[in-house]
């Protein structure tokens, strides 16, 4: 089966060409609102398909890749008619004197376009976003029927999901993935052969969650008998004769009815493993590891590549086209059609500046969906931007890279003295079962409704409505900006003359 769809995937391209060729013949003696028109249509039609993906099992690789392609292209035509429909909200944007940034991105999607002046767009981007759609949808009834060879998944497509922050969003091809390599019987666990994926990328892009989502679907706890989590960063300090799986593991999940004792054991870690730990772990696995074992480790650091036996998993952050999807699906929900169009100007604004931040995303988004005020979301632009010249200015880097390496991040503007800064030390996630969360969240600083005067302190920054449910910490502190404590070394300075 899987063959035969391959091949038919393979033709349905090859037969396409001449349509595309016409099509994009017609579109270019077209106009603007032609094009939009014609791009809200078959957006339509590709976001059903892709809903319809969304119910089924699809393991077909085949299949998977032109899923994979599909959804990609519907977030850059989103992308692209969100880009051009707000150009009246950019208008709105720059009348309330809020500056407009020169990496604006309706800006720098529409610089290669062309623009009469009664701003018609003639050429460009909207043009190669409606061709490059139905280069992909041409001839998908085939794609459609061969979904319908895949067993339901009983549950709403993933964008019904978003609604109520209940999704796990842009992992589906690599969630298949993952589970194709679990479910495959390999040879008989030996000390050479164990089966190990790894899963690597940076620190809070979601490995975690795609693996605990993965340990949740029921082709996968109908494999395995016992699903264990092992803490990597535990093991340096485990005794050479313990037993990782004893005495640092948690199981997620037992089949008490299974008799074949396939075991999935998950080892989450922050940097590197040392060569002699990961013997002395194969060692004590050997024994309790029967045929079709596996191992998922995920990392930061891609040295633990070289304990892999099954290609690695590489995740990085979402595309800026997919990230502003996710984002608006959050923020816009509650957006009223009288000031969308400068609602979503500002919004693609902000999710510009929150450099493909999830938990930004999931913090910022609910908090500009609670108040849909427009000179609320003016406001919160405008102080991401200042936040984000002074890092670049100050520290040569954006504030949200900052946070994700650790290094202090500062905010300005929010301990009602212009002498003092917020001080972002570290994010950190926590499981919230097992540690107490501080009642300070987000919301509050940023409403700056209960921010302490000095000293260290912790505040909630988001809590995950979907597993493995962590809660997100930030430790941070109020002190005096340099910018201040320049100008005061400054005055000094003058007085001594």
């Amino acid at each position: 089966m899987d063959a035969i769809v391959s091949a038919v995937l393979g033709d349905i391209l090859s037969r396409s060409i001449s349509f595309f060729v016409d099509r994009y013949r017609r579109l270019q003696t077209g106009g603007a609102e032609e094009s939009l028109q014609h791009l809200r249509l078959v957006l339509l039609r590709v976001r059903d398909t892709v809903e319809e993906a969304e119910r089924r099992h699809v393991t077909n690789q085949a299949m998977l890749r032109q899923l994979e392609t599909l959804r990609h292209s519907m977030y850059r035509g989103y992308y692209a008619l969100d880009a051009f429909t707000c150009r009246d909200g950019e208008d709105q944007v720059s009348y309330h004197s809020l500056s407009v940034s020169k990496f604006s991105s309706a800006k720098r999607l529409c610089r290669s376009t062309s623009w009469t002046p009664n701003n018609m767009v003639v050429d460009g981007e909207l043009r190669k976003a409606v061709v490059g759609l139905e280069m992909i949808v041409a001839d998908m009834e085939e794609f459609v029927i061969f979904l319908k060879c895949y067993p339901p998944i009983y549950r709403q497509p993933c964008s019904s999901y978003l609604f109520s922050d209940m999704c796990m969003f842009g992992r589906q091809t690599e969630y298949e993935r993952i589970v194709s390599f679990l479910l495959q019987i390999a040879l008989p666990v030996t000390s050479n052969n164990l089966s190990v994926l790894p899963i690597v990328g940076p620190g809070i892009v979601g490995k975690s969650t795609l693996v605990e989502h993965v340990c949740f679907d029921e082709r996968v706890r109908g494999f395995f008998s016992t699903i264990v989590f092992v803490d990597g960063d535990d093991l340096e300090a485990t005794k050479p004769d313990a037993n990782p799986v004893h005495d640092n593991g948690v199981i997620k999940y037992r089949n008490c009815g299974a008799s074949h004792g396939r075991l999935l054991v998950i080892m989450e870690l922050t940097g590197d493993l040392e060569e002699e730990t990961w013997r002395q772990l194969c060692s004590s696995l050997l024994a309790h590891m029967a045929h079709g074992s596996k191992i998922i480790v995920t990392s930061r650091s891609e040295r633990i590549l070289r304990f892999g036996t099954a290609q690695p998993l590489r995740l990085n952050f979402l595309p800026q086209e997919a990230y502003w999807y996710f984002f608006k699906m959050i923020a816009l929900r509650n957006a009223g059609s009288e000031d969308y169009p400068e609602l979503s100007y500002i919004a693609m604004e902000i999710a510009t500046e929150l450099n493909a931040s999830f938990a930004g995303a999931k913090i910022i988004g609910t908090l500009l969906r609670a108040n849909t005020s427009l000179r609320f979301w003016r406001k919160v632009l405008e102080r991401f931007r200042q936040s984000t010249a002074k890092h670049l200015h100050m520290f040569g880097e954006h504030p949200m890279d900052l946070l994700r390496k650790e290094r202090p991040m500062h905010i300005w503007g929010m301990t009602g003295s212009s002498s003092k800064a917020l001080v972002l030390h570290r994010c950190y996630q926590v499981r919230s079962p097992q540690k107490e969360v501080p009642r300070l969240t987000m919301h509050d600083m940023l409403c700056g409704r209960a921010i302490p005067r000095g000293g260290n302190f912790e505040f909630l920054a988001w809590k995950s409505q979907i597993p493995p449910y962590y809660s997100y910490l930030v430790s941070c502190s109020i002190t005096t900006s340099q910018s201040s404590m320049g100008a005061k070394k400054k005055r000094s300075r003058l007085q001594g003359i």
